[in-house]
């Protein structure tokens, strides 16, 4: 037996069905369908706190039981992750070179050339760093700043943002059309891999502070 999304909600979260996230996002789908979905992963590009991993399985959910058509919720959902991520690089881009630089010069442990090595890799590896960015947890949002502070072509970021979106957006939207009223599975295989890359990221900032630490101590007379 099909379940319809509010009551989904009810059964995810009795304590408080009509708030948090799940209630947020079933409210969005609900009262405007596609349009609402895409709405949701635009603001989720912005605000990493809102996971797509519940947003998209709860929208292919919503597909499986008729609220809008899974053609619907994958257009509109990339469109959001497009227009969303569009907003990053226009952050990046007036943010800007010169200002990455004085900011940069401002850190400890760092050197300016480690940014002109940064930069000179986003413009041999940029196009591969969005495209495949775009489905990677927490870089997938990440990744449209430096390609805005590079000024990456507009029309080559977009058409990169779009093909991974759609990837990404695909795989979580047909989970959820596929599980029906077990949608909420995806967010808990999805929290295991965005542990593991902030794991990875934070063992690559250690070693880099303590390569760097080392690095000084070498230099003192």
């Amino acid at each position: 037996m099909h379940l319809t999304l509010s009551a989904a909600r009810e059964l995810l979260a009795p304590p408080e069905p009509q708030g948090g996230i799940v209630g947020w996002a079933t409210g969005l789908v609900e009262t405007f369908g596609g349009p609402g979905a895409g709405a949701a992963i635009a603001l989720e590009n912005l605000f990493p706190p809102l996971p797509s991993e519940v947003i998209l399985p709860l929208t292919g959910f919503a597909a499986s039981q008729g609220v809008l058509s899974i053609a619907s919720a994958l257009f509109w959902t990339t469109l959001g992750s497009v227009v969303g991520a569009v907003v990053l690089y226009g952050i990046g881009a007036v943010f800007g070179r010169e200002r990455m630089h004085a900011w940069w010069a401002k850190l400890p442990l760092v050197k300016a050339s480690d940014l002109v090595r940064t930069e000179e890799w986003f413009a041999r590896h940029g196009t591969k760093a969005v495209l495949l960015g775009r489905m990677v947890p927490v870089f997938r949002s990440l990744i449209s700043v430096p390609a805005g502070v590079e000024r990456m072509p507009l029309p080559v970021f977009v058409g990169l943002t779009t093909a991974g979106s759609l990837v990404w957006n695909t795989v979580l939207v047909m989970a959820g059309y596929w599980l029906g009223d077990q949608w909420d599975v995806v967010g808990a295989y999805v929290g295991v891999v965005t542990k593991v890359v902030l794991g990875l990221a934070a063992v690559a900032l250690v070693g880099y502070v303590v390569t760097r630490v080392r690095g000084r101590n070498r230099e003192r007379p």
